[in-house]
């Protein structure tokens, strides 16, 4: 009898055994049927970024208009053009002038000569050096003097704007990065020059204008172009990266998985830096050497991320 329970309890162990070693080769197959791939930590400069929309506007618009009312003799420049202050713009007539003139140039070259010497044209002067972005009038035209004729600027700027939830991290001297909707291949370093006091209100949200002043200006920027703006927070240069994908979050602690010599998947605890493009810095917890399992579906949950209003400006990491 005692031989016979023996026997039985050698069997159930046996089983037991069995069972056990079916279970760990079912998972370990299932856990190497689920890993995406094994990546490398790599080593990259990582940067978080406050993310909006502006306009390319004039630093300082200034309307040319004339000090007289009367007629437009001749244009000396056009949209596109470099002046100078002082520079000459263009020549008017009085009114006056414009009716003597006229009425002289019927009488012979002799007499329209004189008083076209005796009563000189009207010089219009650029009062700043800029560009020329409006002209609105050609020779002939009559003109007043509350109509402008042309629109100086002394430079190209971006107007930006930041919600009240981001503008604390925008700081003037901050680096910034412009990319043009209408050239997207086209990216401007920029710099941010002044931050408004002053709050506005778009659509229910209060909202701050930020400038930004280009390191240079191209020849395809035109006032008016809508743009892309991110200003640079905060970058991590030389940082321990890895894809966003590989690290998992359990509601206490975050970790990643990593594949040991003998291929067996731990989980490790890392302490993550920024985040972006996919790409998660780790400040601790990781080498350079380690391998990192990338699950098709992990069991854990990933760190919930805040949802965004898609209208409003956007922290970005880049």
């Amino acid at each position: 009898m005692i031989m016979k329970r023996s026997k039985i309890k050698l069997f159930i162990v046996i089983v037991l055994i069995g069972i056990l070693c079916s279970l760990f080769l079912h998972n370990r197959t299932k856990a190497g049927k689920n890993i995406k791939k094994i990546v490398h930590p790599s080593k990259e400069s990582i940067s978080l970024t406050v993310v909006t929309t502006g306009i390319v506007e004039p630093q300082n618009r200034l309307e040319v208009k004339p000090s007289i009312s009367g007629r437009i003799e001749q244009m000396l420049i056009d949209e596109g053009d470099k002046v100078q202050q002082g520079q000459t713009l263009a020549w008017m007539s009085s009114t006056e002038r414009a009716a003597l003139i006229d009425a002289a140039s019927s009488q012979g070259d002799e007499v329209l000569d004189y008083w076209e010497e005796v009563y000189k044209k009207t010089p219009i002067i650029s009062p700043i050096t800029g560009e020329v972005i409006v002209r609105v009038v050609e020779p002939g035209q009559t003109v007043t003097s509350a109509e402008p004729i042309l629109v100086l600027s002394d430079r190209l700027i971006i107007k930006a704007q930041f919600d009240e939830t981001d503008i604390g991290r925008v700081r003037k001297d901050q680096a910034a990065l412009i990319t043009l909707d209408a050239y997207p291949d086209v990216q401007i370093e920029g710099v941010v020059d002044h931050i408004a006091y002053e709050s506005e209100i778009v659509n229910n949200v209060t909202i701050y204008e930020v400038d930004i002043l280009p390191k240079h200006v191209p020849e395809i920027l035109r006032s008016g172009m809508s743009v892309t703006v991110e200003i640079i927070e905060r970058t991590s240069q030389d940082a321990l990266t890895i894809p966003s994908e590989a690290v998992n979050y359990d509601g206490k602690s975050t970790y990643v998985l990593v594949q040991q010599s003998t291929g067996k998947i731990v989980q490790q605890d890392v302490v993550i830096g920024l985040s972006s493009n996919n790409k998660t810095e780790i400040v601790s917890g990781l080498s350079i050497n380690d391998k990192v399992a990338v699950f098709q579906q992990p069991e854990l949950a990933q760190r919930k991320t805040t949802g965004s209003n898609p209208f409003m400006p956007s922290r970005k990491n880049k």
